[in-house]
């Protein structure tokens, strides 16, 4: 039995290097959005007198949008492609940008932070069945390090150009209109360069659907929600979200309260907590070809990086030693990514790529929309070191998640490796 023309084409490293640095802007572009409003928060409470825990509601609706859109777009990406649903949800990012930048209101911006929220839900989906269909199996592991890195960069940057162009501009309002009109160049970029994302030709990173199970009878489109493995990832990212929320949006705040550091420095954790959460990912992109056990590679790193939130928490730290030890715990995070990616792709089942993706990186937006207010009604509390310590146990959490998946892929191995 021949293998199809498309699966057998060998990819060249420069096509490989081209489609993945398009999805590393694509999905870049989607973290810099999740970061449209809270580097604005100081300005908005300026303007309008909002409570942490209001804002917080604004990222709840935001994730709890892109969580139910995240689902059902895995179905939608199945079914029509990946490459016209980027389009779209680029499309809505600027359409986000626009509205928040009109706003008169706390409901203008809950409206725009709807439009956000439909553009962020494709993006997993999309990204890792471009991926998986058009890069070579030997670098789509560096294809996964790069998808984070490109994440942590995006919400690097956000918080730089959004607070730094109201600083300078003097409004709010212009920040919001620069960042819709990134959206657009990164669409323009995007359309420009479509043949490299297109996932119905040149299939290269996984095998089509009933490749090799000829007459057998289709699966229902909705069997792979009986696997526990896909439950398991959705509760690993849901934790492990719920951890990242806390920092992303409150440790500046916190660290300001609990070492008295000003506002303007403690900005600079999130910014550095991303910056070593993409470096670490250099380093697990390599991991994830070598270490067989990938729960492994991730326990370890959760846990050292909630071990660092936690003396942070303690407040025990001098106060620029307390931003930096914050900071590196991002690098823990890192380098497990690739190895959560490889191990989504190894729980899921053949032609079923956006669905899983899509049911599993929701728990990513039920994590923020549960945590934000949670941990902004804990700031607004006073209960600074909460926000690291919370943060701590929901990775810890997240590890035992991650070990049960592990546990299921490999007996799944086993089972697949004895002879019929």
């Amino acid at each position: 039995m021949q293998p199809t023309p498309n699966a057998s084409a060998p990819a060249s490293l420069r096509e490989d290097a081209r489609t993945i640095g398009l999805i590393g802007l694509a999905h870049g572009s989607s973290h810099f959005f999740h970061m449209l409003l809270p580097p604005l928060f100081p300005f908005l409470i300026a303007d309008f007198g909002f409570s942490y825990s209001e804002l917080g509601l604004l990222l709840s609706v935001f994730f709890v949008v892109s969580g139910v859109g995240q689902a059902l777009a895995g179905f939608v990406v199945d079914r029509v492609g990946a490459r016209p649903v980027l389009f779209f949800a680029l499309a809505c990012f600027a359409v986000a940008g626009l509205t928040a930048a009109s706003a008169s209101g706390y409901a203008g911006l809950l409206v725009a932070s709807v439009l956000a929220g439909l553009g962020n839900a494709p993006f997993h989906p999309v990204d890792f069945t471009i991926l998986n269909k058009r890069v070579s199996p030997a670098r789509l592991g560096h294809g996964f390090s790069v998808h984070g890195i490109s994440g942590n960069l995006g919400w690097a940057t956000a918080p730089v150009f959004m607070a730094g162009i109201a600083t300078a501009a003097g409004s709010w309002r212009v920040a919001c209109a620069s960042g819709a009109v990134l959206a657009l160049v990164v669409l323009a970029i995007m359309v420009i360069n479509r043949d490299a994302l297109d996932d119905r030709h040149g299939a290269r990173g996984t095998q089509p659907a009933g490749a090799g199970t000829a007459g057998a009878v289709p699966e229902h489109p909705l069997a792979f929600l009986r696997l526990p493995a896909v439950w398991l990832c959705f509760s690993f990212f849901f934790w492990s979200t719920c951890s990242l929320s806390a920092i992303q949006s409150f440790a500046g705040p916190a660290l300001q309260n609990l070492y008295g550091i000003p506002l303007t420095t403690t900005a600079l954790v999130v910014t550095g907590y991303m910056l070593c959460g993409a470096a670490g990912m250099v380093l697990g992109g390599f991991l994830v070809g070598r270490v067989q056990r990938l729960e492994k590679t991730i326990s370890v790193c959760l846990l050292a990086s909630a071990a660092l939130l936690t003396l942070v928490g303690l407040g025990v730290l001098p106060g620029m030693v307390a931003l930096a030890v914050a900071a590196l715990a991002g690098a823990g995070i890192g380098i497990a990514g690739p190895s959560r990616d490889m191990l989504i792709k190894r729980a899921a089942p053949p032609g079923a790529t956006g669905r899983v993706y899509g049911t599993v990186y929701s728990g990513l937006d039920l994590g923020f929309s549960v945590a934000a207010p949670v941990f902004g009604a804990l700031l607004d509390g006073g209960m600074n070191g909460a926000i690291f310590y919370g943060s701590a146990l929901a990775l810890v959490l997240g590890v035992v998640s991650a070990g049960f998946v592990g546990v299921g892929v490999a007996a799944r191995s086993r089972r697949a490796a004895v002879p019929a």
